[in-house]
């Protein structure tokens, strides 16, 4: 049976360490302060914008909410980025994903100030990922490194397999977790016989968006998985990626889902919005 690590315990123990953090910057005249836009009516971006300001208000954060139409334009969207920009009490923006289709999501991202992307999303971030000398990490992968190394097992020479090439969760995951000195395979919708490689992997992060996707004869026994989907099974209930039934007799270490990755996300957001204050 494997060790289900608890999300929700890593990230209040992190946000108990930020809570700190927030009251010296305080103490010395600086609140850290975040800007939220939502555009549209997604049920799920309004989840997530919701528990972003819960957090924020948690630890003290200023944050503002801007929540548009559906029917925004692109320049009126542009437009209030260049506004946040330029507010001295905003560290940190971000526009959530997605976008209505008459708006680039590419050219908004470029449009945040790269000292206040949060996301970690603009190409100068990505960039400083990649050559690991960042100011900001993507929410997710961040969090995922957190998790793994509150379990205590190294990560410098493991195997380890990312299933997806997303430029918020993949890409980055496969970076950070090469700066962690494992061998990374990234595997993806046109890899031949995925099973025979997500079974070499030591730590299996999976990140397709498809609901219960790998099951327990893709994972090697005693593996760490790493559950990044946020799915609806046959029935509408709330699963991940990894068939968590099938798997967990079989791995070492296992995320649930809800209650794993997720809740480390929006903690790694105070982290990046708390360390463009301190700049």
């Amino acid at each position: 049976m494997a060790v289900v690590i608890d999300g929700k315990a890593v990230s209040a123990k992190l946000r108990q360490e930020m809570k700190g953090e927030v009251d010296a910057l305080k103490a010395r005249g600086i609140c850290p302060g975040l800007a939220v836009v939502i555009v549209g009516d997604d049920p799920a971006s309004r989840v997530y914008v919701n528990n972003k300001k819960k957090a924020c208000a948690e630890l003290g954060i200023y944050s503002e909410e801007y929540a548009l139409s559906g029917d925004t334009t692109e320049e009126e969207l542009l437009a209030l980025v260049d506004t946040l920009n330029r507010k001295e009490d905003i560290h940190g923006i971000l526009v959530q994903l997605p976008l209505p289709r008459q708006i680039s999501e590419q050219k908004v991202i470029a449009a945040i100030s790269p000292e206040k992307d949060v996301d970690a999303f603009h190409t100068q971030n990505v960039g400083h990922i990649m050559i690991g000398d960042y100011r900001f990490l993507p929410c997710t992968p961040a969090g995922i490194i957190e998790l793994i190394k509150s379990t205590g097992v190294p990560m410098e020479g493991k195997e380890c397999v990312v299933v997806g090439r997303s430029n918020i969760v993949g890409k980055p995951m496969a970076m950070l977790m090469l700066h962690q000195n494992a061998t990374v395979t990234i595997c993806h919708s046109r890899t031949r016989d995925l099973a025979s490689v997500t079974r070499r992997a030591d730590i299996l992060i999976v990140a397709i968006g498809k609901a219960k996707f790998v099951t327990a004869d893709m994972v090697k026994e005693g593996a760490m998985v790493i559950d990044v989907g946020m799915d609806r099974d046959e029935n509408g209930k709330l699963c991940g990626d990894v068939d968590f039934a099938s798997v967990e007799p079989k791995a070492g270490y296992i995320t649930p889902v809800p209650g794993g990755v997720g809740p480390m996300t929006i903690t790694m957001l105070m982290r990046n919005t708390i360390t463009a204050a301190s700049r």
